[in-house]
C-alpha cells in the first residue's frame, strides 16, 4: 500500500466487491496514520453504499464524500462537488469508489484533469465468480471498456474473487489464476489478493501480489 499512488480509483464489474475493497483500502491507511479521504461515486448501484457506513468511517477519522442527497435512504444519483477534494488537497490519500461497469465509469470523465499518468492508481477489482468476468477474454473486455468510457489506464489488478461469507481458499486460488491471464495477457500487475480475514490467513505466501485480508463491513449480520 506504501507504493501506491496517492489517489487511487476503484473500478470494476457490479458485484465484484470494488465498495467492500475500498471500504477496507481506506480503513487500512487510517490505521498507518494516513490523513484520509473516501469519495463514493457510484451512482449506479444505490443498494451497497459507503457512504451507509459514514459515522463509523468518520469515527476512524476517514472523511466521506458522497451524494450531495443528504439522506442515505434516498436514491437519486447526485455527486457532491467536495468530490475534487482529495484530488486538489495534495494532504489526502484518496480512495475514490467509481461506479460499477463502463457506465459507472463514465463520471471520471469530468475530473480527466485529475488524472494525469503516473499520479494516479486505477485498481480494477476482478471477480471470477461474476459470469461477465469469469474468462480472461471477457475480463480484458470488460477492463477495456472501463478505461475508454473513464479515459484512464487501469495500473493494477484486485483478485476479489468471493462468495461472500461463504468465500474458501479454493475460491481465491481460481480467481487467482484468472488474474494471472488476465496480467499476462495486458501486462498489467496484480497489486492485491483480496479475501476474507479467516480465509487470507490460510492463503500461499508466495502468490503474486499483496495478500489482502479484509473485514465485510457493507454485509450486515443477518446477510448470507
Amino acid at each position: 500500500m506504501l507504493n501506491d499512488k496517492r489517489l487511487r480509483f476503484i473500478v470494476g464489474h457490479y458485484g465484484s466487491g470494488k465498495t467492500e475493497f475500498s471500504i477496507n483500502y481506506a480503513v487500512k491507511l487510517a490505521k498507518m496514520g494516513k490523513k484520509v479521504a473516501l469519495a463514493d461515486l457510484d451512482v449506479v448501484n444505490l443498494y451497497f453504499r459507503s457512504r451507509e457506513k459514514k459515522e463509523l468511517l468518520e469515527q476512524l477519522g476517514i472523511k466521506v464524500i458522497s451524494s450531495s442527497i443528504n439522506a442515505s435512504a434516498v436514491d437519486i444519483p447526485a455527486i457532491s462537488a467536495e468530490v475534487v477534494v482529495p484530488m486538489q488537497d495534495t494532504s489526502y490519500d484518496g480512495v475514490i469508489d467509481v461506479g460499477g461497469d463502463p457506465a459507472g465509469a463514465r463520471t471520471l470523465g469530468r475530473y480527466k484533469d485529475y488524472l494525469v499518468e503516473g499520479n494516479y492508481d486505477m485498481f480494477f477489482v476482478l471477480n471470477a465468480n461474476r459470469p461477465e468476468t469469469q474468462t480472461a477474454e471477457k475480463a480484458i473486455e470488460y477492463l477495456r471498456k472501463i478505461e475508454d468510457t473513464a479515459r484512464a489506464k487501469v495500473t493494477g489488478i484486485v483478485n476479489n474473487t468471493h462468495m461472500l461469507k461463504s468465500t474458501t481458499v479454493e475460491d481465491v486460488l481460481k480467481g487467482q489464476k484468472l488474474a494471472q491471464k488476465v496480467s499476462k495477457i495486458t501486462n498489467i500487475p496484480i497489486r492485491y489478493v483480496a479475501a476474507i480475514e479467516d480465509v487470507a490467513k490460510e492463503l500461499p505466501y508466495n502468490l503474486e501480489g499483496e495478500i489482502f485480508p479484509m473485514t465485510l463491513y457493507m454485509r450486515e449480520d443477518w446477510m448470507i
